[in-house]
């Protein structure tokens, strides 16, 4: 297990006995998400699925292809959010993607850039990454906030990235190196 101390939250690695939270978080925050992130099939939001889920990271993890955490409150241990790095690419790339969900009660607190902050330098010290991308929708100013206040630079804008609720969507592309301030 890793687990990454902050001010406002922890994050640890999820396990198999996260499932019912993970899909608890996932099901009360699905309209809320379905903005930014394709809705799934009713049963993507079950335990059942979302412990399939986690043992699939937890063998990507393994195989040091992915890390993905759980987003907990120090003072109640209830998971709040989701923070992962992802499709990890070994030399001559040597990069990630983060992604990063928030309970909609938790938004505007500052505890998703700490939590992203916290991946971001796991990702350079510990992954030995040198490069760490976002892709975040034009119309989600707080996700940008998030990654801008983390040292991200936008790169560009990728056209029809995603689609989602029945539209293809640009998103930009955000990225931070590992000689800048991190």
């Amino acid at each position: 297990m890793i687990y990454l101390e902050g001010d406002t939250c922890y994050l640890r690695t999820l396990n198999t006995k996260d499932a019912p939270a993970l899909a608890d978080l996932t099901y009360r925050n699905k309209m809320y998400w379905s903005v930014y992130e394709p809705l799934h099939r009713d049963d993507y939001y079950t335990t059942s699925v979302q412990r399939e889920k986690i043992r699939e990271s937890l063998m990507l993890s393994k195989e040091k292809r992915e890390y993905s955490f759980g987003i907990f409150e120090h003072q109640s241990d209830k998971m709040i959010g989701s923070v992962s790095l992802y499709s990890i690419k070994r030399m001559p790339f040597s990069s990630g993607l983060i992604g990063y969900s928030m309970d909609e009660s938790n938004i505007g607190k500052g505890i998703a850039s700490e939590a992203v902050h916290l991946v971001k330098v796991f990702g350079f010290e510990h992954v030995q990454l040198n490069r760490i991308e976002a892709y975040v929708s034009p119309n989600n100013p707080g996700s940008i906030k998030v990654l801008e206040k983390n040292g991200f630079n936008q790169e560009g804008l990728l056209r029809k990235l995603l689609y989602i609720n029945g539209k293809w969507q640009d998103h930009f592309i955000y990225a931070s190196l590992t000689e800048e301030d991190i």
